[in-house]
Order: structure tokens, then C-alpha cells, then sequence
């Protein structure tokens, strides 16, 4: 990702390098081409019947005058970038301004030139720059269609569909960037008057009716939908003829919001999550899962949430004897459920609606279902939400954790397997401290129990539900600003497939009483993903999208742990996931502080809730040891 940057800042420098060498170019020519039409104009009409020294002043006024009008009125700015009758008009308005201001000019300096003088001046000032432009245009689109055709073995073969406005935006595009490496060979079009109509040496060479003759005898690699302006249906129709010919397809925004700026044409490029991670995504795939749930009955509290619905997906697949999905969500769980049951036709399911914080109802559950696997999802994750209500976090995550063991643990479930986080190392903030104690929780039962439990730890999840990656997205959608917390802030990331495959692999190999980590690489700075997220959505950061800096919100460090300092860390036989030793908790002391936490959560008593918590979890720091003065948390 890195490397991608740094491409498109070298790319954006020569292109800034390049236009402003253009510009000295231009300004030069016309220079060159005042000094001529002044000159011919001159012999035309007076000779050389003035004095020289007032030759050269009235030369050097109108260069001066010329140049200057030329400027203001943004003739350097472009090179016919938009529309050629627009740019002829232009220098033409500049000249006849210019021209009058060289007439009056001459005329207070008593000077008195014939009229017919400066008509000819900027007749045939209008000539030359209109000419030299012309030029320039003529060999740069020569020298860009040879880039592009000396390219067209390597570069990815286009067919554009669509030979309007919107088509020849694209065209324009690829001929003018032929670092995008793309080569387009025909267009498509259903009119049938502009086929064998050429656009930037273009042939249009079919209806939609040939898209899949055409691609396959072209051997098109990619297809670019390219019609604004079209009924629902028809363009349904036409992208499924695209879909049938199994190449690259992509489409572009309604040139109505081309045309307003709202987005780019570069918008045509898809935007990958997996293109914002920094490395590759770590894909587990292992006969050994495969054993450890085909047949099994397995539970999935908090099923409805992204990293539920991603484990019951890859659970689905492994055929399970029963899975059981258990939410107090009942909207995400029954989405997930109508997906399932479409997706797996001989899955056995069951949906059930409870929380985990009630245990009489978890016990119901637990015996009617008999579950032999369970998978602990449910929780509070969002850090400042948790900050503002620390008694729900820590009924929800501490006891309904708490509720759900136990009861593995008395109904002999073979293995359990909690969903932690890296905050949970060196906590500082409610969130956190939760997780850790559910780790001190699993870890200490496993001692005393058949049930093998393990905590599965990683860090933030690309895409799930009220992460950074949908809100930026949401941000740049509404136009900006995105909104980074610190500049210096970092994050470890992963997707959410490979989280759920270390989740998987944890639930396979454990022996109990593990803390699974995954290698996840070098940390994210969240401002180069929030730059990246900008860029790849078609955009500039800053420039179309403006990146504002918030402060740290409450119980936010600058960057997150993936092991504390007690805890050892050794490999196992799987690539890339490694074990931390389990730390000792004496298990009478551990339950009686659970005992005062829980007193004091359902008494609301929100101060001392957090002096119980950090009574349990040594490591935790509470806002009040923080300070309300400090800018960051680092460790």
C-alpha cells in the first residue's frame, strides 16, 4: 500500500511538473507569435517611419498588455482540456481586450498607429496562437496514441459501452493517463447511425446484441459501462449480455454528477477493502477444522454481528449437525437466518432470540440444544458508548460471559471459545477491562472444568459493523470531512473472513487455556487509511475531501497491544497464529471480586464500578489515574 502511494504521489508530481512546463512553453510561443504579428503588422502599414526607441516601447507595452490579459483571463490554464470552440472564443475575447488596451495606451503616448495596424495585429495574433495550439494538441494526441498502441499487447483490453458523453469522458481518460494501462479497442452502442463512427480512433463496432461476440473474438479483458442516462431494466439487461461474457466489469456515476464535480470519472475503479489492510490477508484453511465441526452442534451467541454472522457463515459450510444462533438483536439474526437457509439447503438451524445476561433463560437453551461447541460473540464493543455506560459493559460483557461458561462448563460443552480484542491488553478504557476479565474468567475455569476454554484475541476488523472504514466511507459520501482522532494514531487490522478463520483454527487446536494471537503485521496509521480510503474512492485528500483531527476520545490509546508484558509468546504448528501463556489467577480471590463487581453494577454506582474492575484487572487504568489533562495514552 505503501508503494501505491508513493506511485501516485510521483505520478501527481510529474503531472503538476508537466503542466508547468507546458505553461513556459506556451508563453514563450506566444511571445514568439506577438513579436512576429507586430512586426508584419508594422511593415504593413508604416514602415519603419518611427523612431526605433519608440518601436521597442510600443513593443514591449503590447507584450506586457497581451501577456498580462492572457494570464488573468486563464488561457495558460488549460490546453483545450475541455471544449475546442470554447478555447478559440477565449483568445479571441483576450485579444480584442488586449488589443483595445494597446490601442488606447498608444494613443495617450501620442504615438498614433493607424487603426489598420492593430486590426492586423490581432488578426494575425489570433492566427498564431490558435494555430500553435492546434499543433501542440495534434502531436500530443499523436505521441499519446502511440503510447497506447505500443502498450496494447501488456495493457488490459477495453470495450466501452456507450458512445456518449459519459463514453468519451472514459476514452479521454485512458488516452490522456496511459499509466492506467488500459487499451480500449471498439465501442458498443445501440444506435446504429454512429456505428462505424470513430471517437479518439475509437471504431464503434456493434450493439449490445455482438458484446459477447465481440469480447470473445477481441478478446476483451475488461468492459466499462458507460451509459448515463438509461432505464433501469435495459441497463439490468445490458450488464447481465457483460456478465455473460465473464470479463472484468465495471461502470461509472450518472454524468449529471460528472458534470457538477460531485465525483470523479475515476470512480470506475472498485474500491477493495482488502486494498487498505497494508499486507496480504491471512486465509486458514484446514482439514482440522473441517473435523472439529462437521457433525458438531454448535452455538453462536451474538450471532447477528459481523463477527457472529461471518463465524455461522464459515460454520454453515462445514456441515454442522445443528447450528444454533442465539441474539438479542432480532433484526441482523433474522437476516442472517433467511441468508443461511437460502445459501444451505440441508442446514439444520435454529434461531433463537435471549441475551446472554440472562442465565435462566441461556440454561433453557443450553439444555434443550445440548450444544457441543459454543462460540462467545455477544458483547459491547464500541469504546466511548462503554465509557458513558461502564454498568451495561459490564454486565453484558463480564457476566454474560460469565452466565455462558459456567453453563458450558455444567452441561459439559467440548470446547468454548471467547471472541477477545487487543484492547484487553493494558486496558484504558471500560471496553477493554471487560475483556480482560473475560479472559481472566475462561482462563481460570478451564482449570476446573471438562470444558476446554480459549480466548481467540485480535485486533480492529475491517468493514464490521460502526468501525472506522464504513465511517469513513459514510464521511467522504456526505462530501467530508473524515474524522481521524489523532494524526499519530495506529491501529493493527484484518479482515473479517481471516478473523473468523483464526477464530476457527483457535476452536481446533486448543488444549484450554490458551490466548490465540494472529501476527497481524505492522500497525495502520489511521490518518494513511483515511488518505488511502480518499484516494481510492476517486478523490483527493484535502483537496475534495478535507481530513479534520478530533483529540482522542475518552479511554483511546495510540496504539494497541496484542500481548501483555507476563505473558510469553510461542508459535504453534499454524502459520502465522501464536499462543500466550496463561497468567495464574487464584480463582477464590477472582470470584469474590466478581461478587463486589456485580453488586456494585446492578447498584448503578458508576465511580466505584470502575475502581471493582480495576481491582480485578491490575493492568487497567482508570480515567481519573489518566489525568483529563493528557493528550494521549501510549501504553
Amino acid at each position: 500500500m505503501g508503494t501505491k502511494i508513493l506511485e501516485k504521489i510521483n505520478y501527481y508530481s510529474r503531472e503538476y511538473g508537466d503542466f508547468r512546463y507546458r505553461q513556459g512553453i506556451l508563453l514563450i510561443s506566444d511571445t514568439i507569435i506577438l513579436t512576429g504579428s507586430f512586426i508584419i503588422s508594422l511593415s504593413e502599414t508604416i514602415g519603419t517611419s518611427y523612431p526605433e526607441n519608440h518601436i521597442l516601447l510600443s513593443l514591449l507595452i503590447a507584450l506586457i498588455i497581451s501577456l498580462t490579459t492572457f494570464s488573468v483571463l486563464g488561457n495558460y490554464k488549460t490546453l483545450w482540456s475541455t471544449s475546442v470552440d470554447r478555447e478559440i472564443i477565449m483568445i479571441l475575447i483576450s485579444i480584442l481586450i488586449s488589443t483595445s488596451i494597446c490601442f488606447i495606451v498608444e494613443q495617450l503616448m501620442n504615438y498614433n498607429y493607424p487603426k489598420t495596424f492593430f486590426i492586423i495585429y490581432g488578426l494575425f495574433t489570433h492566427v498564431g496562437m490558435c494555430g500553435i495550439r492546434i499543433l501542440y494538441r495534434s502531436a500530443r494526441r499523436a505521441v499519446l496514441y502511440m503510447r497506447v498502441n505500443k502498450n496494447m499487447d501488456s495493457g488490459s483490453k477495453v470495450l466501452i459501452v456507450g458512445a456518449g458523453s459519459a463514453g468519451k469522458l472514459i476514452l479521454k481518460e485512458m488516452f490522456e493517463n496511459p499509466q492506467l494501462n488500459m487499451c480500449p479497442v471498439g465501442i458498443i452502442d445501440d444506435d446504429e447511425n454512429k456505428l462505424g463512427n470513430t471517437y479518439y480512433n475509437v471504431p464503434v463496432i456493434g450493439t449490445t446484441d455482438d458484446i459477447e461476440q465481440i469480447a470473445k473474438n477481441l478478446k476483451i479483458d475488461e468492459i466499462i459501462f458507460s451509459i448515463s442516462k438509461i432505464d433501469r431494466r435495459r441497463k439490468r439487461e445490458i450488464i447481465q449480455i457483460c456478465k455473460n461474457t465473464k470479463c472484468k466489469l465495471k461502470t461509472i456515476p450518472g454524468i449529471y454528477e460528472l458534470i457538477d464535480g460531485r465525483v470523479s470519472i475515476k470512480k470506475i475503479r472498485e474500491v477493495n477493502i482488502e486494498d487498505l489492510l497494508g499486507r496480504e490477508s491471512v486465509e486458514i484453511k484446514d482439514v482440522e477444522v473441517q473435523h472439529f465441526i462437521k457433525g458438531k452442534k454448535v452455538l453462536v451467541t451474538g450471532a447477528g454481528g459481523s463477527i457472529g454472522s461471518e463465524l455461522c457463515r464459515q460454520i454453515s459450510s462445514l456441515n454442522p449437525k445443528e447450528l444454533i444462533l442465539v441474539d438479542i438483536y432480532e433484526n441482523n439474526v433474522y437476516e442472517l437466518q433467511q441468508e443461511l437457509i437460502r445459501k444451505y439447503k440441508n442446514l439444520n438451524l435454529k434461531v433463537l432470540i435471549a441475551s446472554v445476561r440472562d442465565k435462566h433463560r441461556m440454561e433453557e437453551i443450553f439444555i434443550n440444544y445440548q450444544p457441543e461447541i459454543v462460540f462467545h460473540a455477544a458483547a459491547h464493543k464500541h469504546v466511548p458508548l462503554m465509557e458513558d455506560s461502564p454498568c451495561e459493559a459490564i454486565k453484558n460483557n463480564v457476566f454474560g460471559t460469565l452466565n455462558v461458561a459456567e453453563l458450558s462448563a455444567k452441561y459439559k460443552v467440548k470446547r468454548f471459545v471467547l471472541i477477545s480484542t487487543d484492547k484487553a491488553v493494558n486496558p484504558t478504557n471500560i471496553m477493554g477491562a471487560t475483556k480482560r476479565c473475560c479472559e481472566m474468567i475462561v482462563q481460570t475455569l478451564n482449570k476446573s472444568s471438562d470444558t476446554e476454554f480459549v480466548a481467540v484475541r485480535f485486533g480492529n476488523v475491517l468493514g464490521s459493523n460502526g468501525s472506522v472504514v464504513p465511517l469513513f466511507k459514510k464521511q467522504i459520501e456526505e462530501g467530508g470531512p473524515v474524522k481521524v482522532t489523532h494524526p499519530e494514531i495506529t491501529r493493527f487490522f484484518m479482515t473479517i473472513p481471516e478473523a473468523v478463520s483464526l477464530v476457527l483454527e483457535a476452536g481446533a487446536i486448543a488444549r484450554g487455556g490458551e490466548i490465540f494471537v494472529l501476527n497481524m503485521g505492522e500497525a495502520v496509521k489511521i490518518l494513511d487509511l483515511a488518505k488511502n480510503l480518499i484516494t481510492l474512492s476517486g478523490l483527493e485528500p484535502d483537496v475534495d475531501i478535507k481530513i479534520e483531527f478530533t483529540g482522542l476520545r475518552p479511554g483511546e490509546k495510540l496504539y494497541e497491544e496484542i500481548l501483555m508484558d507476563e505473558e510469553g509468546l510461542r508459535e504453534t504448528v499454524k502459520s502465522k497464529i501464536y499462543i500466550g501463556q496463561p497468567i495464574e489467577v487464584d480463582e477464590g480471590e477472582l470470584f469474590d471480586k466478581l461478587r463486589y463487581l456485580k453488586k456494585v453494577a446492578d447498584e448503578e454506582v458508576e465511580d466505584e464500578v470502575r475502581y471493582a474492575i480495576k481491582d480485578l484487572v491490575p493492568t487497567y487504568i482508570i480515567r481519573e489515574e489518566r489525568g483529563e489533562d493528557k493528550v494521549a495514552i501510549t501504553g
